[in-house]
């Protein structure tokens, strides 16, 4: 289980990051461009070291099948979703909203996989919950400077994540290959993102400054989601998620870092530090 922890850690790192060169990505470009760019390219990376690192050995038909299955919808959509609202509101409240998929994750984990629920889950859920409504709380007189529909974008991001856990997990437990699970959903997936981009017609050319930071993008993420998925083959979905969950502490750290548009003010700051103490109340339960 310790060796799942520092899997789902390393994981967390890599998707905080991917959060920011996402923001600075889409200075050049639209969310459906970036995505166009960040998977195909993830893809063709998981192919290039497929030679070395995937092991057929012990193949399932019925688990390759999850993993197609999870690829229709994640990384494909849950990018899009997360590319929009990072746009939309920045990365640190993208990523402290989507913090919420452990909420998802534990529901499906007890409905699918037998995991219990526990005192921890409902504190955990609570602590959450706060920490969004101190998110999106306008102050009052304090403009806010991004429509609040938009945090319905990184919730379904979030709710989408909880379910591929869910499924690879199930299929994992099928055929223990977390390099084949995300090479077999990330093909997928980039196949949905290509078709989606050519059924939104023609667009204008997208800015060259943008193809490094959304390849960036797209490494960090698949490297993250071959970490989370080999934590999940070695430990559970209500462990695993809710320490993945805890990159917005990366993001934050790193937009303040990069990003002199994203200054974290003491409301963004409890806002996240109530999310997290929810994710650590859900990973201690």
């Amino acid at each position: 289980m310790f060796e799942s922890a520092l899997w789902a850690v390393a994981a967390a790192a890599g998707f905080g990051a991917a959060m920011v060169t996402t923001r600075l990505g889409l200075r050049y470009a639209a969310p459906l461009a970036g995505a166009a760019i960040g998977v195909p390219s993830t893809t063709l990376m998981f192919w290039c070291l497929a030679p070395f690192l995937l092991d057929t050995g012990g193949f399932n038909f019925a688990a390759a099948g999850m993993f197609a299955l999870v690829g229709l919808f994640f990384p494909a959509m849950a990018t899009l979703l997360t590319y929009t609202g990072n746009q939309r509101m920045g990365p640190t409240i993208t990523s402290s909203i989507s913090c919420t998929t452990p909420m998802f994750a534990v529901a499906g984990a007890l409905l699918f996989l037998g995991e219990a629920l526990t005192a921890g889950n409902v504190l955990g859920t609570i602590a959450i919950v706060l920490g969004m409504l101190v998110l999106t709380w306008s102050g009052g007189a304090r403009t806010r400077n991004w429509p609040l529909w938009a945090i319905a974008l990184p919730f379904a991001a979030a709710a989408i994540r909880a379910l591929a856990q869910v499924l690879t997990k199930a299929g994992l437990a099928l055929w223990a290959n977390p390099y084949a699970a995300g090479l077999i959903g990330y093909t997928v997936s980039a196949a949905v993102i290509l078709v989606a981009a050519r059924a939104g017609g023609p667009r204008r050319p997208t800015d060259r400054r943008a193809t490094p930071w959304f390849v960036a993008t797209g490494a960090l993420n698949g490297g993250s989601l071959f970490m989370m998925y080999t934590a999940l083959a070695k430990g559970q979905v209500s462990m695993v998620s809710p320490i993945v969950a805890t990159y917005p502490l990366f993001t934050l750290g790193l937009s303040a870092l990069l990003l002199r548009r994203e200054r974290p003010t003491g409301r963004m700051i409890g806002g996240v530090a109530l999310t997290v103490a929810g994710v650590v109340m859900l990973a201690v339960r």
